[in-house]
């Protein structure tokens, strides 16, 4: 991941609604969710959703696939794991040992 890349995950993400539904998207991994969902639970209205999620699709964060007729959004994993590694690389100098309390909460299940 690039340094431009970061900041524009990161400037995706820094906004309640977008942030919101990004974790909301990561939580209903693998299946996604469809956009009608995620607007529900934002409560916002659907055009003021849509320009939010677009912001998501450009920082390469959420994608988007068509099922049946509904459009469902997913939340792009690696996107977010390559985010995570670009933050934590060269973590701690080296030390593994302070990096470990980092890596254990985010081990998953």
């Amino acid at each position: 991941m690039t340094s431009d890349s970061a900041l524009s995950a990161l400037a995706a993400l820094a906004h309640p609604t977008r942030l919101e539904a990004f974790r909301l998207l990561v939580q209903h991994e693998p299946e996604g969710l469809s956009t009608g969902e995620l607007v529900r639970a934002s409560g916002l209205t659907q055009s003021t959703f849509s320009t939010h999620l677009a912001v998501l699709a450009r920082a390469g964060l959420v994608k988007s696939e068509k099922r049946g007729r509904q459009q469902i959004q997913r939340a792009e994993i690696d996107t977010l794991r390559e985010l995570m590694l670009f933050l934590a690389k060269d973590c701690c100098q080296g030390r593994a040992e302070l990096c470990e309390p980092l890596l254990a909460e985010l081990s998953c299940c």
